[in-house]
């Protein structure tokens, strides 16, 4: 088996503090965690960071480990436990099968060196999931059921609060509903990335929500109030006169609430029925009659 410098794996000096241990490990760790890092070789290096990390933060085992690395041993040599090695250190010299950690390590400290003190507590890794919601609870908050599937078959069901305004693609983080910690240590977190329902009525464009009004060729032209749906409730519109089809109306402040709060849009959509009978007829050329020039198409 190959010698493992354990300074080296972490990046700090022999002569490192604990507190400079401890913060090599956390950023090193956050670093290669394989939740988050998928690269190549990753989980290898995080795994070799948790063993070294396992060996300096003990005070028996890093003295130990500096008596042996003192011979002059150097990282990648060929190595084998000196005769009597670890002799009054209290090590366990027993079954050394697999593990968690390396052949080095276990020959130096035995399978159960790692456990010789209390289990190292270790947070759960988070999970992922999605939940859907209708655009009225995106604009009003509020709570939704979500059902998950433990790993076991068995559906546990979590109530989730979701915030006024969200937008689709955010997500909520809900504390130690994760995968469950190791020795004790707490639960990750269960991350919910929002989607959002088509709405009939509203289409979402970032914070702002687009509404199509339908309007008679009279209100258009004429100009006219009329009630417009908005996810706070029905307002009055006034159209003005002259409207075309697809001209857009803002009512600022209608849309999603957030620290600046989107717009509604109405986008005016001109409706013409249909000639039923003779007088309505007439009714339509006495209209074109009027307006003998106009051309829609120029």
């Amino acid at each position: 088996m190959e010698f493992k410098d354990y300074y080296d794996t972490l990046g700090v000096k022999p002569d490192a503090s604990e507190a400079d241990i401890k913060t090599a490990y956390r950023k090193l760790a956050r670093k290669y965690h394989p939740d988050k890092n998928k690269e190549a070789g990753a989980e290898d290096k995080f795994k070799a960071i948790n063993e070294a990390n396992e060996v300096l933060r003990d005070t028996e085992k890093r003295r130990a480990y500096d008596q042996l690395r003192a011979g002059g041993y150097r990282p990648g040599e060929q190595f084998r436990p000196p005769p009597n090695w670890g002799q009054g250190q209290g090590f366990d010299f027993g079954d050394t099968g697999e593990g968690d950690f390396s052949d080095f390590f276990e020959s130096l400290f035995g399978r159960s060196g790692a456990a010789r003190h209390a289990p190292r507590a270790r947070r759960g890794r988070d999970a992922h999931a999605q939940v859907q919601i209708d655009l009225p609870t995106a604009f009003n908050g509020g709570r939704t059921r979500l059902s998950l599937d433990d790993g076991s078959g068995q559906d546990r069901v979590l109530e989730v609060k979701i915030p006024a305004g969200i937008q689709p693609g955010q997500v909520i983080r809900l504390s130690g509903q994760g995968h469950p910690g190791a020795g004790g240590g707490p639960g990750g977190d269960l991350l919910l990335e929002v989607g959002i329902r088509d709405d009939a009525r509203f289409k979402l464009e970032g914070r702002n929500v687009l509404h199509i009004l339908p309007v008679s060729p009279w209100e258009a032209a004429l100009g006219a109030t009329v009630p417009v749906p908005t996810l706070a409730g029905t307002v009055d519109l006034r159209i003005p006169a002259g409207t075309q089809s697809g001209r857009k109306l803002r009512l600022k402040g209608r849309g999603l609430p957030g620290p600046t709060p989107g717009d509604q849009l109405v986008e005016v959509s001109i409706r013409v029925p249909a000639a039923e009978g003779e007088t309505q007829r007439q009714a339509y050329e006495a209209l074109r009659a009027q307006f003998p020039h106009y051309d829609p198409r120029l």
